[in-house]
């Protein structure tokens, strides 16, 4: 009996190029995982969608101001004239309801709700 192979056959893999460039190339025709501009009131945002996997941190979520669990695939977005550094995370629904939600104010939890 021969032993069980651990890496993939093919698929993948072009001549003459490495797994990860060749992975990158067929996510580019798809889509995935990599950074889209979307415009959102009248400015344009660069916006990354993000794996379970890719997940290793808990983050809040600004549109509903809850926690965003390590391992739960959420949308990264950040203003596209930006470096980056004011990116915020957000859950997928929350980022496609952005225009129908309110903004909410930030209360403490012993903060009255009137």
């Amino acid at each position: 009996m021969s032993p069980r192979r651990n890496r993939p056959r093919g698929g993948l893999r072009a001549a003459g190029s490495s797994g990860w460039a060749a992975r990158e190339a067929q996510e580019a025709g798809r889509g995935i995982g990599l950074e889209n501009s979307e415009s959102w009131r009248g400015e344009e945002w660069a916006v990354r969608r993000i794996t379970g996997g890719g997940a290793v941190k808990p983050y809040r979520c600004p549109g509903c101001d809850q926690l965003i669990p390590p391992g739960v695939p959420h949308v990264v977005a950040w203003p596209a004239h930006s470096d980056g550094e004011d990116r915020r995370h957000w859950h997928g629904p929350c980022w496609t309801a952005r225009d129908r939600r309110g903004v909410r104010p930030q209360r403490s939890r012993n903060a009255p709700r009137y």
